[in-house]
Order: C-alpha cells, then sequence, then structure tokens
C-alpha cells in the first residue's frame, strides 16, 4: 500500500510504500500512523485518523 508522506529534509511530499502501522498513546488517547522508509534510507512517519488506520491491509 503506498501513502503520501512529508519528508523534513527535502521539504516535499513524497509517495512511499507503507511497512507498518503503529499505534503512539494511552488506551483512549491513541493517534494512529503509518511508518515508511525513503529510497536512502530515512524514517518517514504520517500520522492518519483511525478509519484509514483501520482499513489499510498491512
Amino acid at each position: 500500500m503506498k501513502h503520501n508522506f512529508y519528508d523534513v529534509k527535502t521539504k516535499s511530499k513524497v509517495e512511499a510504500e507503507v511497512l507498518e502501522k503503529v499505534s503512539y498513546g494511552q488506551p483512549g488517547n491513541e493517534r494512529y500512523a503509518f511508518r515508511a522508509k525513503t529510497a536512502d534510507g530515512r524514517n518517514l512517519t504520517a500520522f492518519v485518523s483511525k478509519a484509514t488506520w483501520e482499513k489499510a491491509n498491512i
């Protein structure tokens, strides 16, 4: 699955393959995110809605 991420180093949006989906925070106060890597190995994180996170098949 591909998703759009913001690359801080290049200050531009990039499309990358989602490697995993993660959640941060305590139960009841969670944030949902997709993780990916750039072509040169840097990490990318994009926070998404719970509905998008649950719909993703990863």
